[in-house]
This record gives C-alpha cells, structure tokens and sequence, in this order.
C-alpha cells in the first residue's frame, strides 16, 4: 500500500516539531505536573506554587532530576504527535475527497481531530502514563521506563486512559481554533494579492506562533479540571510515604480523583496550577506549530527521495 506523502509529512514535522519543544520546555513541564499532582491534605501542602519545585531541586542538588522522564517523554511526544498529525492530516484529506467540498468546516473538523486524538490516546497512553509517574517521583529517585511499567499491572499503564479520551477535546478545540484562524488569515493575505499569481502556502513563523499560542490557551481554558484529574489519576500511586495506600487506589478512578480534589481543595481546586499549565502549554504548542509551518516542504523532499531510494532498491532487486 502506498504511502500517503502529504500526510506523511505533516506527520513527521508535527513530531519534529513536538520532539524540540519537549526538550526546551522540559524542566518547566517536570514542575508543572509534582505541582498539579499534589493534593492538600490537611490544610497542608508541599508546594505553594511551581517557583517552589524548582527551589526543592536546587536546594537539594537535584537540578538535573528536572530531567527525569524525558526520554520516555520525548518517546511518547514523537509517537502521539506522528499519530495525531498523521491520522489527522489523513481524515481531513479523506474527508475532503469524499464529501467533494474545498475547505472543512468547524463541525467536521472537530469530530476528525477527535478521531485522530482517539487514535493517538490509546497507542501512547501507557508512556504517558510512565512518564507522569517519572515526573512525580521523589528527585534522585525516578526509576526507568519499563522498571516504572512493570512495577504495576498492564491495566495500571493505562490509568487515565477514559479522561485522556475525554481530553482529546483539547487538540481538537486547539486545532480547529488554529486552521480557521490561518485560513482567514492566508485568505487576507491573498485578497491583498490581487492580480499576481503567487499565493501564501504558510503562515510566517511570528503568526503561527501567535496563532499556536491563542489556540492552545483556549482549549487549555476548557478542559483543564480534566487535566488536573488526569495528572492526579496517574501519580495516584507517587505517594512517598507509602502510608496512604487506599487513599490512592480511590484517587485512582475519574469520580475519586474529582472526589478527592474537591472535598481538600474546593471549586478552585480544580483550577490548581493553571498559570503553569498555559504558560507551559501554550509556549510548547506554539513552538511546535511554529516548526511544523516551516518545515514540511523540507519534509516532504526528504519523504520523496527516500521513496525514490525504495523504489529503485526493489527494481534492482528483482531485476538481479
């Protein structure tokens, strides 16, 4: 079956793309989720906010444990946004070819970004899974991917697997929100072009940061109390102190970590952390739609010669 090349080079740009913005945004992402995983007992709380993290790993000569998970994360980011990129690219395009229309509308948008997120969810879920326990692991004390995975039950990797179904609202809000916008945008910019032949392909990386940045905030805005849900459901099992073992197990579940966030932390609880969570979101997603404009072209001439290559390897072959 032949490869589908458009869709297979929105897909590895994506994942480029994803890939450095992990890397970049790492240790501000680290912090983030011990922070969001953290639920106050007692009146009591470690961390007051994410400065707080940051001050722990220094002050205990642990910076470099800022770090840790990454490569489990960087694996899982690769993976989903190859995934998501690829199935996305692929629904649309089938989507445009069945129906016959020239442009997709908001509706159908959603349900294909829901459909690739879908995908994505179930066959990244248990490195996300991973990674979220590496992260919240005591500094200098994170374990390795499959010591972190086997430790527990192969049901256990995908704890969270129901709400991060539920969060595929998130990319689909985030990328609908950015395809109009830049479709509005390039249609401005080729009514400014009346008269010439040429026309814009891409957006310019200062508006497809702007445009990643403002969409993401968005769906960020929506969905996070599911996001902190999430966070909480898959470090249920993080506890340092080994002395709240049911607790966990009830954490566990979407009704108890909504249960839990609730009865210690009220309405506003379920906001916690918010800031960090655009802040590191969005700079990500921006950062990642910023690479992924520029580099598909590039893309796509490496996809065609290795195709070429292929090609030529078989006919060599079977003509020996």
């Amino acid at each position: 079956m032949a490869f589908d090349l458009d869709s297979l080079s929105e897909a590895t740009s994506g994942a480029i793309g994803a890939l450095v913005s992990t890397t970049v945004l790492y240790p501000l992402d680290t912090c983030k989720t011990k922070y969001q995983a953290e639920v106050r007992t007692h009146n009591q709380q470690k961390y007051r906010n994410i400065s707080d993290v940051l001050w722990e790993a220094i002050s205990t000569h642990q910076v470099l444990s800022l770090y840790q998970g990454l490569g489990t994360k960087n694996l899982q980011s690769f993976i989903s946004q190859f995934v998501y990129f690829y199935g996305y690219s692929f629904f649309k395009r089938l989507y445009l070819q069945k129906s016959g229309s020239k442009s997709i509308g908001t509706k159908a948008n959603l349900i294909v970004a829901a459909a690739a997120g879908a995908c994505t969810v179930i066959v990244t879920q248990p490195l996300d899974t991973a990674s979220s326990r590496m992260q919240t692991s005591a500094f200098g004390k994170s374990k390795g991917l499959w010591k972190t995975l086997s430790e527990g039950t192969w049901s256990e990797a995908f704890d969270g697997l129901g709400i991060s179904l539920l969060l595929t609202a998130n990319p689909s809000i985030q990328y609908t929100v950015f395809d109009q916008l830049k479709q509005r945008i390039l249609k401005g910019q080729l009514s400014n072009k009346r008269g010439t032949e040429s026309s814009p392909e891409s957006l310019s990386a200062l508006s497809a940061f702007m445009l990643g940045a403002a969409s993401k905030c968005i769906a960020t805005c929506l969905t996070y109390p599911a996001i902190r849900c999430k966070v909480t459901i898959q470090a249920a099992e993080s506890d340092e102190d080994g002395n709240n073992e049911a607790q966990s197990k009830s954490q566990k579940t979407v009704s108890g970590a909504f249960y839990a966030i609730w009865k210690r932390e009220g309405l506003l609880g379920f906001f916690k952390g918010l800031q960090a969570q655009i802040l590191k979101t969005v700079l990500s997603s921006a950062l990642l739609l910023m690479i992924k404009e520029k580099i598909p072209k590039i893309t796509w001439v490496l996809m065609l010669a290795l195709r070429r290559y292929l090609f030529l390897t078989r006919t060599r072959l079977k003509s020996a």
